[in-house]
């Protein structure tokens, strides 16, 4: 049997260590890859194509609502993702999976449950905690799969800059972060605004915000 390739990517170095540890039980051989940001994660996953499965955390530094999960899913569609995360609400389970995880367990989950969640997402399952499964049929949020969709259809480097205009960068600001031109932040903006089918950055901001995690939490669509 050839050995299992896992790439962790969260950005607490605790949680990281029990995540590896938790492997190791399971898949003793296994190689494991770890990354503390998003930017490290597509860069590591980048340079290696045999990887089996991704653990994600949704919630870290400079990544806003579900952009990690879904700039991922874009860039690596093949490889499958198993979400492990500390923001367990139904319907945020249930837009992780409509982003295209292929599974989804709370970090407060014993090590047994992790197991069998990565077993079946290895094995080509789709894994949800049983009191979660009921999330599959959940209403859709208010970003619709529509926006979604319209989502998946942008470059990973549009991707990044949306995130940036999110978190209220400027054009200046954002082209320092990326290295880039104003003139090529201002056509990548351009290009977003037309993928999205709206008039403005301020209309992509609103329309996307309800892929956010304080929004869906706020919002009256949830499972009983």
């Amino acid at each position: 049997m050839s050995v299992v390739h896992f790439a962790i990517i969260d950005d607490h170095p605790l949680f990281r260590e029990a995540l590896l540890s938790t492997v190791h039980v399971a898949f003793p051989d296994a190689q494991v890859d770890e990354a503390d940001s998003l930017t490290s994660a597509c860069d590591m996953l980048a340079r290696s194509d045999a990887i089996d499965l991704i653990l994600l955390d949704l919630s870290m530094q400079g990544v806003t609502g579900f952009d990690g999960l879904i700039q991922i899913r874009g860039r690596f569609p093949r490889v499958p993702i198993l979400v492990v995360s500390g923001l367990d609400d139904a319907q945020i389970v249930h837009e992780a999976m409509r982003c295209g995880a292929a599974g989804f367990v709370p970090k407060a989950s014993g090590k047994a449950l992790l197991t069998e969640a990565i077993t079946e997402v290895l094995g080509g399952g789709v894994f949800l905690p049983k009191e979660y499964r009921r999330t599959q049929t959940a209403r859709p949020s208010r970003a619709g799969a529509d926006m979604l969709d319209r989502l998946k259809t942008l470059t990973p480097a549009q991707m990044r800059v949306l995130s940036l205009v999110k978190r209220g960068k400027l054009n200046k600001q954002i082209a320092y972060e990326l290295n880039v031109g104003e003139s090529t932040v201002k056509a990548h903006i351009s290009e977003i605004m037309r993928k999205l089918g709206v008039a403005s950055r301020t209309q992509a901001v609103i329309e996307t915000s309800a892929l956010d995690f304080d929004v869906i939490l706020s919002g009256p669509a949830k499972v009983d």
